[in-house]
């Protein structure tokens, strides 16, 4: 009864200091950045040719050509799979976030700072141990008497540092700031691989399609070759028109083995990335249907980056960097230690826990740093310069981030006009070539005029792809720079 009272008044009074005494150190309050509310609208020089462009995407649209992808007045609730209409990309990501081992490495890198959040949580309670002794003992006295004992104790000991002043309370937030910092990298991982996921695979549908119109120019000059020699066998052309058109078809065939060997190396790639040996990759939709689908909120505001997970992580760190410099206040502050023991004593272990055996005993100590060499102020210093250097970090973090959202709105907006550029390029020398061939075939024009509209089309085919691609990268690296989207609020600006 008098230990267990003993041990409620002890209970107590911790409590009580332990609510009465006030976290030494500064408390974090997010530094002021002041964010952007928008941002920047296009340049005057892009105004200024807009309507050039629109009248080539109307041009195009009046002829039944591909609707283009434009940029939405209005911003959708857009979620990762629903950006790209694909169920196989969709079904990549998925396997890719379950299986790659770069997210299993930062899962476990989780549960590791998760464990130590528990460590630094664990010393604001008491511990207590359990302790059980058996020992015989001969005792010699003056005189050459000797006596021989046997005791037998059980004892739990309890030991307890009142966190008057905060230090404890100060390193479990510090704890708790680093598992927040380990939880937004894995953010950051997996934002990262399904944005490299979806690249891969983008490229690896360009690469399919460059593949296809390179095979089709290959058959359409091994067509054409093969006129010219039926020509030259009539007396029609020369050798030198049939030699000029047999040096042609080379150049597409050294294109289909290039192609081939990088949708090889571009499977493989994505094989790795989804956690699975190198492999074929199934195929969804075309480029060009991805490309029709994909619609991008005109107005996105600036805050939208605090979901950027390296944001989060740094300001996390910031936190935890000044959590630790209360701790290292503390540290020079007075710690006040108690300390007990009860159990029972006998020298049999029959009689262990009988009336009158009970052992016990209880300590307060306080111990207070008198000198140390400067080591302790010195500690405190070195978090301080560690708190502005998170501080500078964080908002270094913030710069690189708006930066990064600035250049891929301009790019994914530059984007479609090119790519309305290139598809005009390439409607205007599809119909060349027609022509072109036609007027060959028909002996009004010489081979010259055929060569340089193959040449031509094959160019520019293969650049509008290449322009497709980027633009629908640029729309990932978007999404990737935004922290993974934007939600339903985000309000467009009045149109121009």
């Amino acid at each position: 009864m008098r230990m267990r009272a003993l041990a409620g008044a002890m209970a107590v009074t911790c409590a009580a200091g332990c609510a009465l005494g006030c976290a030494v150190g500064p408390g974090y309050h997010r530094p002021d950045l002041q964010m952007p509310a928008n941002w920047r609208p296009p340049s005057a020089i892009d105004d200024s040719v807009r309507p050039f462009f629109d009248s080539l995407a109307h041009s195009r649209d009046s002829l039944g050509r591909t609707p283009r992808s434009e940029l939405s007045d209005t911003a959708a609730n857009l979620a990762w799979f629903g950006l790209f209409q694909d169920g196989v990309l969709q079904q990549l990501v998925r396997t890719a976030v379950q299986e790659n081992r770069d997210v299993r490495v930062a899962v476990a890198t989780i549960d590791e700072f998760r464990a130590d959040y528990g460590v630094a949580r664990g010393a604001l309670f008491p511990r207590l141990d359990l302790s059980a002794q058996g020992a015989k003992q001969k005792i010699v006295f003056a005189g050459a008497q000797s006596f021989t004992f046997e005791a037998y104790n059980v004892v739990g000991n309890v030991t307890w540092e009142l966190d008057f002043w905060g230090r404890l309370r100060r390193s479990a937030q510090a704890a708790r700031a680093d598992l927040l910092t380990q939880k937004e990298n894995a953010r950051a991982v997996v934002l990262t691989l399904v944005s490299d996921v979806a690249s891969a695979y983008l490229q690896l549908r360009q690469l399919d399609l460059n593949l296809e119109i390179t095979r089709r120019t290959l058959a359409s000059r091994q067509q054409t070759l093969r006129l010219a020699s039926f020509r030259y066998s009539q007396g029609l052309i020369s050798e030198l028109d049939v030699r000029q058109f047999e040096a042609q078809v080379a150049d597409p065939a050294a294109r289909v083995a290039d192609f081939q060997r990088q949708v090889a190396q571009t499977e493989n790639q994505l094989s790795v990335l989804v956690g699975h040996h190198p492999g074929p990759i199934p195929r969804g939709r075309s480029i060009a249907e991805v490309l029709s689908a994909v619609s991008v909120p005109a107005g996105l505001p600036a805050m939208l980056l605090e979901r950027r997970p390296d944001v989060r992580a740094a300001e996390a760190e910031l936190t935890a960097a000044t959590a630790r410099i209360g701790a290292a206040q503390g540290a020079r502050l007075p710690q006040f230690t108690i300390t007990g023991q009860y159990g029972s004593q006998s020298s049999r272990v029959s009689r262990l826990f009988e009336s009158n055996t009970d052992i016990y005993q209880i300590n307060a100590a306080v111990s207070v740093p008198i000198f140390t060499g400067g080591q302790l102020s010195n500690e405190v210093r070195a978090a301080s310069a560690r708190a502005k250097q998170a501080r500078y970090r964080y908002e270094q973090t913030v710069l690189v981030a708006l930066q990064e959202v600035e250049n891929f709105l301009a790019a994914v907006r530059t984007d479609r006009d090119q790519v309305v550029a290139q598809q005009t390029q390439v409607g205007a020398l599809q119909r060349a070539l027609h022509l072109a061939t036609q007027r060959y075939e028909e002996g009004i024009s010489n081979y010259l005029d055929v060569l340089d509209a193959e040449r031509s089309l094959f160019t520019a085919e293969l650049s509008l792809t290449q322009a497709q691609l980027q633009q629908l990268v640029d729309v990932v690296q978007l999404y990737k720079a935004l922290g993974g989207g934007w939600p339903a609020t985000t309000t467009a600006p009045p149109p121009r």
